[in-house]
C-alpha cells in the first residue's frame, strides 16, 4: 500500500513537473501575444507625444532660431549700414578732396594770373620809368648843351672883352695895385691844390661873370681875374692850356704853362 502511494506521487510529481513548463511557456506564448499588442498600443500612445514634443523641440529650435536669425538680420542691417556709411565718407572724402585739389589749383592759377599781371606791371613800369628817364636824360642834355652853348658864349664873350691890347701898359701887379686884400687860402688847401705843381684847365669848371670880369671856380675857392690876359695867348687858351695859382710878391697869380713868364693878377674869394 505504500508502495502503491510512492508511485502515485512519484507519478503525479512527475506529470506535474511536465506539465508546468508546458503552462509556462504557454503562458508565456500568450504573454508574448498579449505583449505585442500592449506595446502596439503603448506605441501607438507614444506616438502622439513623441510627436508633440519633436513639434516642442521644433519649436524650440525655432524659437532659439529666432533670436539667433534675428541678430543675424541685425547683425547683417549693421554691417550694410556701415558699409554704406564707409562708402558715403569715402565718397565724401573723395568729393571734398577734389573740391580741395579744384581750389588749390584756382589758387594756383590766381597766382600764377596774379604774378603774370605783377610782372607786366612791373616791365610796364620799368619800360615807362626806362621811357621817362631817357626822356629826362635828353631834355637834361638838350638843357645842357644849350647851357653849355650859352655859357660858352657867354665865357667867349667875357674872356674876349678882357684880351689885352698892350699888355706891357694895359698889366699892373699887386703891389702896384696897393697891395692884395682879398682872401688868403689856408697853408695846408695851398700846398695840396695850389703851387707851381698843381695844374688845372678853366674849361668845365663852373663860371661866372662877376661885373664885367671872369670869375671860375677851383677847390671850392673863385677866383677873379684882374688883369686882362696877353693879346698873345690863344683864343680858346682857357678851354686847352694848363694854369696854376701860385702866391708870389704878395699877392696872388695865375700862370699859364704854355707862357710861363707871364702872371696875371687874381683875388681869391670863397
Amino acid at each position: 500500500m505504500n508502495t502503491i502511494r510512492i508511485i502515485s506521487s512519484a507519478a503525479l510529481s512527475l506529470l506535474l513537473g511536465i506539465a508546468s513548463p508546458a503552462y509556462a511557456q504557454h503562458e508565456q506564448q500568450g504573454e508574448k501575444q498579449d505583449h505585442p499588442q500592449q506595446q502596439d498600443s503603448k506605441h501607438e500612445q507614444a506616438k502622439p507625444e513623441q510627436q508633440h514634443q519633436r513639434q516642442d523641440q521644433s519649436k524650440q529650435q525655432q524659437h532659439a532660431q529666432q533670436p539667433r536669425h534675428g541678430q543675424e538680420e541685425q547683425q547683417q542691417h549693421a554691417q550694410q549700414h556701415q558699409r554704406q556709411d564707409q562708402n558715403k565718407q569715402q565718397q565724401h572724402a573723395q568729393q571734398q578732396n577734389q573740391q580741395d585739389q579744384n581750389k588749390q589749383q584756382e589758387h594756383a592759377q590766381q597766382q600764377r594770373h596774379d604774378q603774370e599781371k605783377q610782372q607786366q606791371h612791373a616791365q610796364q613800369q620799368q619800360r615807362q620809368d626806362q621811357n621817362n628817364r631817357q626822356q629826362r636824360a635828353q631834355q637834361r642834355g638838350n638843357e645842357h648843351l644849350q647851357r653849355t652853348q650859352e655859357q660858352q658864349r657867354v665865357q667867349y664873350s667875357a674872356w674876349q672883352e678882357h684880351r689885352s691890347q698892350r699888355w706891357d701898359s694895359d698889366h699892373r701887379n699887386w703891389q702896384q695895385r696897393g697891395g692884395y686884400h682879398g682872401y688868403r687860402i689856408p697853408d695846408d688847401r695851398y700846398r695840396g691844390y695850389f703851387g707851381r705843381d698843381h695844374g688845372f684847365r678853366i674849361y668845365g669848371l663852373p663860371f661866372l661873370v662877376v661885373g664885367g670880369y671872369p670869375r671860375f671856380q677851383y677847390q671850392g675857392y673863385w677866383i677873379s681875374l684882374v688883369d686882362p690876359w696877353p693879346e698873345y695867348w690863344g683864343n680858346d687858351w682857357y678851354d686847352n692850356d694848363d694854369v696854376y695859382v701860385t702866391y708870389v710878391d704878395n699877392g696872388y697869380y695865375m700862370y699859364n704853362r704854355r707862357y710861363p713868364n707871364v702872371g696875371i693878377a687874381i683875388s681869391i674869394s670863397m
